[in-house]
């Protein structure tokens, strides 16, 4: 991306309740998140609702990635998920999606992860994060690595889908500095 271009994260709001609900009820990427059925705008609404609640509560958080130029917000492309949020142990698990199929390839998924990572460990004080990808969708597997994770493990034959049993990775990042 260019110097005068940038991305933000940023917590939800109300206006989220279209791109949430478009994103959430597009089946072309239920496999990487794990949804089978859809949502309804009802459910979306009282998500977006309780996201206020503290990331210690609810053990989750999910960050909307607007792009920015020239210090203009020009749309929102994304969004960041915190899951498994374990202050014990200081880890988490993260994943990124780029709402539009147009606007992926466009290195807004490599902004909003640097935020996070930034904000994870900086904010949170996480010791280390971690992904789950598809061992195919080597896009994302090459995304991650760029920022520093490393592929601890395989998980064979982890992901049932229409074509068969798919194999997913384990990628983690630590926190030199804690």
């Amino acid at each position: 991306m260019e110097q005068s271009t940038t991305i933000v994260l940023r917590a939800l709001e109300p206006e989220d309740i279209d791109c949430l609900y478009k994103w959430e009820n597009d089946n072309s990427i239920w496999q990487v998140s794990n949804t089978i059925v859809p949502f309804s705008r009802y459910l979306l609404t009282k998500y977006i609702e309780s996201a206020h609640l503290d990331i210690y509560q609810t053990r989750q958080l999910r960050l909307m990635a607007d792009f920015f130029k020239d210090g203009l917000k020009v749309k929102t492309v994304g969004a960041v998920d915190i899951f498994d949020f374990e202050p014990f142990h200081q880890r988490a698990g993260i994943g990124i999606l780029i709402g539009e199929k147009e606007e992926r390839g466009k290195g807004y998924a490599s902004a909003a992860l640097a935020e996070i990572i930034h904000y994870a460990f900086n904010v949170l004080l996480l010791k280390q994060l971690y992904c789950n990808v598809e061992t195919t969708n080597t896009t994302s597997i090459n995304l991650f690595k760029k920022h520093g994770f490393i592929e601890v493990g395989v998980k064979k034959m982890w992901l049932r889908t229409s074509e068969g049993y798919k194999d997913e990775a384990l990628l983690q990042l630590l926190n030199e500095n804690i």
